[in-house]
């Protein structure tokens, strides 16, 4: 299993484009759209998110990671096992956290370079061919160099800060909820906290602990971004029961 997490977006021709790499070089086997809709550019809002939704896929997945506005730089390159999945992306912070949470997690940096590379788009000629090597069983060992740890590492703790918004406009925060959590503000606002939508009135906002186990501000039917204000990136006050 192939899993893609970009903010290449759905209206472009890029994932496109790395499809029909992934079927070329991986036939047979499934690619899942993870997330198109990482935030723009944003690798540190991208490393949380990537962590929070690892969760949900077996051993042996395979995950392009492509938040790059590095691209065509010097920046560096990371191939990555960690807890049973394989993870391919730029060194930018993208894949720290999972690093960081993670006991096992081994990596190395992409020596190899194709003879046709884009210097604008390394997610379709140079980490698309490692990920299908890997998703067909095979480690590219010569194409990759051990390193100890990533190039650029963000702090794998809790982020009080809104990491990605929805179509609905609920905010998802950085930070593992709980519902002991005792109060949590955004914009100036307290939202009180509710099991689900539907545990507060139409219109009336909330907080509770999403799908993924990272605390969600919402507005029961309705969108907390435009309601509120929020953007991706706004400081989150999670106050804790000690």
């Amino acid at each position: 299993m192939i899993v893609l997490f970009t903010d290449f977006g759905t209206r472009d021709p890029y994932v496109g484009q790395v499809k029909a790499r992934l079927a070329v070089e991986a036939p047979g086997v499934a690619v899942i759209d993870l997330l198109h809709e990482v935030p723009d550019f944003n690798a540190h809002a991208g490393a949380h998110l990537l962590a929070a939704l690892v969760g949900g896929f077996p051993p042996g997945a395979v995950f392009l990671a492509v938040v790059d506005p590095g691209v065509g730089t010097p920046r560096g390159t990371v191939v990555m096992q960690a807890g049973g999945r394989w993870y391919v992306g730029p060194d930018n912070g993208l894949l720290s956290v999972v690093a960081a949470r993670a006991p096992d997690a081994r990596l190395w940096r992409i020596t190899w370079r194709p003879d046709e590379l884009s210097a604008t788009f390394h997610g379709r000629d140079l980490f698309a061919p490692i990920v299908a090597a890997l998703a067909r069983g095979e480690f590219p060992r010569e194409r990759l160099a051990m390193v100890d740890a990533p190039g650029v590492e963000f702090d794998a703790g809790d982020l009080p800060r809104i990491i990605y918004i929805d179509h609905y406009g609920n905010a998802w925060i950085g930070v593992r909820g709980e519902p002991r959590v005792a109060r949590v503000s955004a914009a100036g606002t307290v939202f009180a906290y509710g099991t689900c939508f539907g545990a507060v009135e139409k219109g009336q906002r909330l907080w509770f602990v999403n799908s993924v186990g990272l605390i969600e501000l919402a507005v029961n039917r309705g969108s907390a971004a435009a309601t509120y204000g929020l953007r991706v990136g706004d400081r989150v006050d999670v106050e804790r029961v000690n």
